[in-house]
């Protein structure tokens, strides 16, 4: 299914659109620019993410974990091992 497009201008530095012009075909500049727009629309959506949950996990929500994470999943492996018959 194809995904319904509509044109948008945008002015860029001569430099840019030239070095654009100079790269990607003339037929493949709008999918080059669409790609590279999600894409860093997709990274600034994380780092957002990133800043607001920062300090949300805490100490006292999760004393078992207080130690380290990695003593913690050290513990839950020990405790699921079958032992072994003798």
């Amino acid at each position: 299914m194809a995904t319904a497009t509509r044109q948008a201008n945008f002015i860029l530095p001569e430099d840019l659109l030239d070095e654009l012009k100079k790269n990607i075909a003339k037929r493949e500049q709008s999918k080059f620019v669409t790609e590279a727009l999600r894409k860093e629309l997709k990274r600034l959506k994380f780092e957002k993410a990133l800043e607001t949950s920062f300090g949300a996990w805490k100490d006292k929500y999760h004393p078992e974990l207080k130690s380290g994470t990695e003593k913690f999943i050290r513990k839950l492996r020990r405790s699921t091992r079958m032992e072994r018959p003798r």
